[in-house]
């Protein structure tokens, strides 16, 4: 098997060089490359929880500072650590339920009264449950339980019960990394299979005869539209050709590939045209805990058209793009600018060069940024593949997927 660092530093070295792209792949490959931590991280018998959450947040912050404007891999970080802490707190619940089983049951056949071995009382299982994952470990409280409230054994049993106190620690630690293991697989397999889940939807928002106009070019988009278009909904799309990258023409082929009426409109015809539009759907780069969105650039402009016009305007994006984050937490970069090569050839503005000064200082600026910021007030829904959310909606979901102690991976050092 591979060894673990070096699958880290040739991952952190892809997203360095921007060889992986697109946020489903990356959430993908970074649930891979944490399961593959996991399952090679050796965890000690006690605080077995703190020790696999404090090695995923350590690979976890290498990856951020690799690309961070890829938000997508501190959202899957973030999701495998609320695993860990799920896991961990479900297997020490029924730990703790197995201790009182097991006095209550020595209680009725011996008919000792319950004074000489109480039973862990509710109040107990829920201060033992908020007291997990910190120091003193929940592991660390249970070896420190009365002897009362565990099984009776007799002084010539010793050795034998410090046997079975070890292998019950084995135990334990291989159950926790081989249920985190699962949860992580169950994860990856959300991720693969999340167009389907969202494609399922479309018969529910795309009516016949329709118009919908979409921007970029999504794979979930695609998925979505086909999906309606094979239960027999006839509709056009009008597609923005997305300069200067020009994703809509790749979009806009494959749509006539595949039997769709597909008319491709420029950017800048947006406004003009969205009055025939019943629908704007597109997808996403990141949804923020507001309920904004971090989109390709230029869907900020179609979203206030629609909204002018009072036209929907529908997100498409999987729950593996749900950042926990603010877009004004320092820790989220929203924007990355993209070459100046793809607006302009070297070759056209090199006779902007200021040569009379002797600086060579340029007096043409080309700015390409990546990505727009749309407000939750100009979205109207979210589809996902758990369904359809309004914007007011994430942050609830962000409570289901995310735990408020994983949101900040890096603590700044104190000066």
């Amino acid at each position: 098997m591979p060894d673990v660092h070096a699958l880290v530093n040739d991952f952190v070295v892809k997203l360095k060089k921007r060889k992986i792209e697109g946020s489903k792949t990356t959430a993908k490959l970074t649930a891979e490359l944490l399961r593959s931590v996991i399952s090679q991280q050796r965890i000690p018998h006690t605080n077995q929880a703190g020790a696999l959450i404090d090695a995923i947040k350590a690979v976890g912050a290498q990856l951020i500072a690799a690309n961070p404007v890829e938000l997508a891999v501190g959202n899957i970080v973030r999701r495998v650590l609320h695993i860990i802490r799920e896991e961990d707190l479900s297997l020490t619940t029924a730990a703790i339920g197995g201790l009182n089983v097991a006095a209550t049951s020595d209680d009725e056949d011996d008919n000792i009264d319950h004074d000489d071995h109480p039973a862990l009382s509710a109040a107990a299982v829920a201060a033992a449950a908020r007291s997990s994952l910190r120091p003193p470990s929940l592991q660390t409280l249970l070896e420190d339980l009365p002897h009362s409230a565990a099984l009776p054994h007799t002084s010539s049993g010793g050795d034998s019960d410090e046997k079975s106190k070890s292998a019950d620690k084995n135990s334990r630690s291989r159950k926790l990394k081989h249920n985190v293991i699962e949860a992580v697989n169950e994860l990856i397999q959300d991720i693969v299979t999340c167009h389907e889940q969202i494609a399922e939807q479309a018969v529910e928002h795309i009516h016949q005869n329709e118009v919908i106009l979409t921007l970029g070019s999504s794979r979930t988009v695609i998925e979505f539209l086909c999906a309606a278009k094979e239960k027999k909904r006839l509709f056009r799309v009008f597609v923005a050709e997305g300069a200067p990258r020009y994703q809509g023409h790749i979009l806009a082929k494959e749509l006539v590939a595949r039997g769709l009426q597909t008319t491709i409109i420029t950017d800048s015809a947006v406004f003009a045209m969205i009055s025939r539009v019943n629908m704007v759907i597109v997808g996403a780069h990141s949804v923020m805990a507001n309920g904004g969105v971090i989109a390709p650039v230029g869907l900020n402009m179609v979203a206030l058209a629609a909204q002018r016009h009072a036209v929907p305007f529908v997100v498409l994006a999987g729950i593996h793009k749900l950042c926990p984050l603010y877009p004004h937490n320092p820790e989220v970069l929203l924007n990355e600018l993209k070459s100046p090569s793809e607006l302009l050839d070297f070759g056209e503005f090199s006779d902007c060069m200021d040569f009379g000064t002797g600086s060579g200082s340029p007096l043409l600026h080309v700015v390409n940024p990546a990505f727009d910021y749309v407000p939750p007030e100009l979205v109207n829904l979210f589809i996902t593949d758990t369904g359809g959310h309004n914007p007011s909606y994430m942050y609830r979901l962000i409570a289901d997927y995310y735990s408020a102690d994983d949101l900040v991976l890096q603590q700044k050092p104190v000066s």
